[in-house]
């Protein structure tokens, strides 16, 4: 088995022998993700019965916070996992999908794990799995928990991948506490098409008396929510209700509690580390959580937690590229990247996208063919002058520039596609600042062409 403390864990240069190690964690990826025929098919009896067969390191785990939700789950572990490694503890952190690279999804004890880790992982997992079906994402989940529990840390940062009750990662018997995000309308193709039946899905990470700390959600969710909480005993936790977070004039974020189970008095946050106006009630709940979670646990005292806020990073969400290739086609102004692309994410990125610049944008956008466009181009109208359109390289679903473009004219926008993201820049208007956004897909395309790749 796989000693990961004697290996180097930081992912580095593609050079000689890393460049070796990278192909074979490559080729290994491509091996196991053929051993499906569908991507996707959520369910725990294929997760559950490789871990077996790999010695159950769930049951080996530090103890783990995991968090569902539709938007704002990367968001979230990334201020816990600051505010984490700000009191001094090592942290693990699993999250999906990544921008650049597959070693982005495991980050152990700090550091994204390295290609030879990672590939000496995925053949051990490979080797005992054999030629049985299981996806992609059910082996990778199962290669990961066997990296957490070979590799020790003070904490696990836990990100569902598709729902909650069936995804991979949903086989934990007591977490330190889980995260609701907010929910909405997303993946309905595999969770279904209402508010309500997805809510119940991401609620299946609660657990008997552990801790659940939900964001703020719409009424149905909400009643949901709460009724799979009292169903299970499990001790829920909601922002507007039991706490609540604003920001103050200094741009600080206070946080006053009206439960006293969580707290007796009002905690302030130093001004978070990411951008946008959601990120108050993010960071609200990740500290609100971790306060609960670490007092407990560890006795630490919240100002002691909170400290390492200012220093959360999250790629590809609202982020400015500061230096790079792409940088210097537009080097008068500002070019900012975020993977929002859902209508719920638009909004977001729409009210924070005034407080970098109050006036129109350049818009540069590609999406995916799996929902209709217009959900979230109809937000971004409100910021947009320019629109250029862009066909996302490398991925059969994207919609192509051009159909992009004609749905974003016929809601009235003034749209144009673009052969690259080079052209786009070259041609959009140097008088607005740039915001590129509508896939996830597409920020790792961007981050990869600026060469900028998440460290």
């Amino acid at each position: 088995m796989t000693d990961i403390d004697s290996v180097d864990l930081a992912s580095s240069s593609t050079d000689g022998e890393d460049a070796h190690d990278a192909m074979r964690a490559q080729h290994a990826l491509d091996r196991l993700a053929a051993l499906h025929p569908k991507l996707i098919d959520l369910g725990l009896d294929r997760t559950f019965a490789l871990l077996n067969r790999l010695g159950n390191p769930h049951h080996a785990l530090p103890p783990t916070i995991h968090v569902s939700g539709t938007n704002g789950k990367g968001s979230v572990i990334a201020h816990m996992r600051a505010m984490a490694e700000g009191c001094g503890l090592r942290v693990h952190v699993y999250s999906s999908p990544h921008l650049c690279r597959f070693n982005e999804r495991i980050r152990l004890a700090g550091t994204l794990i390295s290609d030879g880790a990672l590939a000496d992982l995925l053949e051990e997992v490979e080797n005992i799995n054999g030629t049985d079906e299981v996806t992609f994402f059910e082996v990778t989940t199962a290669a990961a928990m066997l990296a957490f529990s070979q590799c020790e840390a003070d904490l696990l940062l836990l990100e569902t991948g598709l729902g909650g009750t069936l995804d991979s990662t949903n086989v934990l018997d007591r977490p330190l506490a889980t995260i609701i995000t907010p929910i909405a309308r997303d993946h309905e193709h595999f969770l279904g098409n209402d508010v309500a039946t997805i809510a119940s899905q991401k609620a299946g990470i609660m657990r008997h008396n552990v801790p659940c700390f939900s964001a703020q959600q719409d009424n149905v969710v909400a009643q949901q929510l709460n009724a799979h909480a009292e169903e299970i005993g499990a001790k829920l936790f909601t922002a507007s209700i039991d706490f609540n977070g604003y920001k103050a004039a200094d741009g600080r974020i206070a946080i006053t509690y009206s439960n006293t189970d969580l707290n007796d008095g009002a905690v302030t946050l130093p001004t978070p580390g990411l951008a946008g106006e959601h990120q108050v009630d993010n960071a609200s709940l990740a500290a609100t959580a971790l306060i609960h979670a670490l007092g407990t646990s560890r006795k630490l005292a919240p100002v002691k937690i909170v400290a390492g806020l200012g220093n959360a990073i999250w790629p590809g969400r609202i982020q400015k590229l500061d230096k790079g290739d792409l940088t210097t086609l537009m080097p008068d102004q500002s070019i900012w990247l975020d993977g929002a692309h859902n209508a719920h994410g638009a909004q977001a990125l729409v009210a924070a996208l005034p407080d970098l610049h109050d006036g129109q944008w350049t818009v540069i956008c590609g999406a995916l063919n799996t929902r209709d466009p217009a959900e979230f181009l109809a937000p971004i109208s409100k910021i947009a002058g320019q629109v250029l359109t862009l066909t996302i390289p490398g991925q059969p679903a994207s919609l192509t520039a051009g159909e992009l473009a004609a749905s974003a004219t016929s809601i009235g926008l003034s749209a144009s596609p673009a052969r690259s993201i080079q052209d786009a820049l070259t041609i959009a208007d140097n008088n607005h600042p740039v915001i590129i956004c509508g896939s996830l897909y597409l920020a790792g395309h961007i981050l990869n062409e600026n060469k900028t790749l998440p460290v």
